[in-house]
C-alpha cells in the first residue's frame, strides 16, 4: 500500500511537471470502425533526424481507460527525452458494456466475449501501426524501430499482437510483409489462449515483462480451465528461456496489479537499457530480475481462476 501511494503521488507531481514543460503533442484520427472513431496522440521527441517510436496501449480491463490519461505523461516525457516519439492510441473496448452482468454469461459466452475484446484491440493496434508507417517519412519515424508498450489490458494487447505476428495469422497479414516490432514492453500482461499453452511458431521480438507475484487481476503465472485461460509473465518467461529467446523478466515479489503502472515511474533505467540493448541494438540477451521491497508485506500469491474472475468482474 505504501508503494502504491508513493507511486500515485509521484505520478501527480510528474504529470504537472510534464504538462508545464510543454510536450509537443498532435492528435490524429487513425481509423473509423463502425460507430467508433479512433484517435492517437503523437508525442514528438525534440531529437532531430529519424527516430524510433514507442506505441503505447492503455489499460482498463478492455472496459475503460484513456489514451491521454495524465498518469502516463511522465513516462511519455521520459521516452521523448531519450529520442523516442510516442504514439498513444485509442482502441475499441470490447468489454465496456459487460459490467457486473458477467455472472449472467455462460462460460462459452464469456470466452467468446473476452476473445473478441482482445482480438479487436489487436486489430486496432495494427491499424494504428499502419497509420504510423504511412506517416513515417513525414514524421521522421524509423519503421524498423517501432516498439510497443502496454499496461494491463494494453499489455495483454501488445503481447497478443506479437504472438499474432509470430504465428502469421490473418489478423497480422495487414502489416507489411516481414514487419515486426523491434521490442515489446509489458506491464502486468498475459497471453490469452483457448487451445492450451500459447504457441509461438516463430521467434518473437525481444520482450520485457514486468509483473507482481500477488497480482489478482492478471495472472503472474497462469489461470486456466479446460485449456482456456491467461498465461502470464512467468509462464511466458519460462517458455522463452527454453527456446533461448531474448527477453527480460522483472518480478516484484508480493506486489499486486500496481505493477501495471509503477515501472513507468520506478524503472526508467531498466526500460532504457532494454530499449537500447535489446530492441535497438538487437542483442540476444536474457535477464531475470527478482525484486523484493521491504515495504511490501508477505501475502497470498496463489490464486484460483475464480479469484481472478471476482477481482475483475465482482461476484
Amino acid at each position: 500500500m505504501y508503494r502504491y501511494f508513493i507511486t500515485i503521488f509521484a505520478a501527480i507531481l510528474f504529470s504537472v511537471s510534464a504538462w508545464a514543460s510543454g510536450i509537443n503533442k498532435h492528435t490524429h484520427l487513425y481509423a473509423v470502425k463502425g460507430a467508433d472513431s479512433l484517435y492517437l496522440d503523437h508525442y514528438v521527441s525534440p531529437i532531430e533526424g529519424k527516430r524510433p517510436c514507442m506505441m503505447f496501449v492503455f489499460g482498463g480491463g478492455f472496459a475503460a481507460g484513456h489514451r491521454d490519461n495524465k498518469l502516463y505523461t511522465q513516462y511519455f516525457e521520459f521516452l521523448t527525452k531519450q529520442g523516442f516519439d510516442v504514439v498513444s492510441i485509442d482502441y475499441r473496448l470490447g468489454l465496456k458494456n459487460l459490467g457486473k452482468s458477467a455472472g449472467d454469461f455462460s462460460i462459452r459466452d464469456m470466452i467468446g466475449t473476452i476473445t473478441n475484446a482482445i482480438n479487436i484491440a489487436v486489430e486496432d493496434l495494427f491499424s494504428a501501426t499502419l497509420f504510423v508507417i504511412d506517416k513515417a517519412e513525414e514524421w521522421q519515424i524509423d519503421t524498423t524501430n517501432i516498439v510497443t508498450s502496454g499496461s494491463s489490458a494494453g499489455a495483454i494487447t501488445v503481447l497478443q499482437a506479437e504472438q499474432n505476428i509470430c504465428n502469421r495469422t490473418a489478423r497480422a497479414a495487414v502489416l507489411p510483409a516481414g514487419f515486426n516490432y523491434a521490442g515489446v514492453i509489458s506491464f502486468a500482461g498475459a497471453v490469452f489462449s483457448t487451445d492450451g499453452n500459447p504457441k509461438w511458431n516463430n521467434q518473437p521480438a525481444p520482450i520485457m515483462l514486468f509483473h507482481g507475484t500477488a497480482d489478482r487481476q492478471v495472472p503472474y503465472d497462469k489461470a486456466t480451465m479446460l485449456r482456456v485461460g491467461f498465461f502470464g509473465s512467468k509462464f511466458l518467461s519460462d517458455e522463452f528461456t527454453k527456446q533461448g529467446w531474448s527477453h527480460w523478466f522483472y518480478t516484484i515479489n508480493y506486489d499486486s496489479h500496481n505493477v501495471a503502472g509503477s515501472p513507468m515511474f520506478d524503472n526508467h533505467n531498466e526500460i532504457l537499457t532494454f530499449l537500447r540493448d535489446f530492441a535497438l541494438a538487437r542483442r540476444p540477451l536474457t535477464i531475470k530480475t527478482n525484486e523484493s521491497d521491504g515495504n511490501l508485506p508477505k501475502c497470498k500469491t496463489n490464486f484460483k481462476i475464480m479469484d481472478y474472475i471476482e477481482a475483475n468482474y465482482g461476484k
